[in-house]
């Protein structure tokens, strides 16, 4: 399995931080939010990091680590930021994996989430929340397959909402995505199609801190991240 990391965002809501830092090297207790990411992953044949804003400070640092062998990362540069969706089909021709994973770049995931996931041949990482009008929510069906994904949709009450962690066949890299109304590309259009073909697990997560706002970033150095397991990355042969 390949791993793709979207680390390509400006990080606006993190500013003045990300004013001089790209968003996936912002430290959380210590340790950039990179560094987590790559902690929590199963092994993996290859580390694909989509970098934009700052990218050459990205490039610099996996370079800098001793634990991620040269031959198994690469950076793809998405010159024209278009989406999720863009983001994950312009590493197509760097996949070496019939599945590849795919996770945002700055939200930490439980390890064990993560490779409850990985064993999947496609799938998504769902969270519960309390205000499912700000999410993309998921309904699984009574095997635990997804039916539908629902972009804020007009509910009370608790949901499973997509964190943004997938498992994908190889082939999804290559779909044609159809322009959203916002003028991008979106990766929940890869899923619906997906799953549309082939059966699509909804992975409860039992972990989940997205780091998107200053007050985010705060409450994040306080917390217990020791769901995330931040040990050595070992890459390893994969399927």
């Amino acid at each position: 399995m390949d791993v793709v990391l979207l680390a390509a965002g400006l990080g606006t809501r993190l500013r003045p931080l990300t004013e001089t830092i790209p968003k996936p090297l912002v430290a959380v207790q210590g340790r950039p939010l990179l560094d987590w990411t790559i902690a929590a992953l199963p092994p993996v044949n290859r580390l694909i990091v989509v970098v934009h804003y700052l990218a050459e400070q990205v490039e610099a640092y996996l370079r800098q680590q001793p634990y991620i062998p040269r031959d198994k990362w690469t950076t793809i540069r998405q010159e024209t930021p278009r989406g999720t969706g863009d983001a994950f089909q312009s590493c197509r021709d760097a996949l070496t994996s019939n599945r590849v994973m795919v996770l945002n770049g700055d939200d930490l995931y439980g390890a064990a989430d993560i490779r409850t996931l990985a064993q999947q041949p496609a799938g998504v990482l769902a969270h519960p929340v309390d205000q499912p009008r700000k999410f993309g929510i998921v309904f699984p069906r009574a095997d635990g397959t997804l039916e539908r994904m629902v972009e804020k949709p007009d509910l009370d009450g608790r949901q499973l909402a997509n964190i943004g962690a997938y498992v994908f066949p190889r082939s999804a890299a290559s779909l044609p995505l159809p322009l959203s109304p916002r003028g991008e590309y979106e990766i929940t259009d890869a899923v619906s199609m997906v799953a549309a073909a082939q059966p699509f697990y909804v992975v409860p997560a039992t972990f989940w801190l997205p780091i998107g706002t200053l007050d985010a970033l705060e409450a994040a150095q306080s917390l217990d991240l020791s769901p995330v397991r931040p040990v050595s990355y070992s890459p390893g042969a994969s399927t």
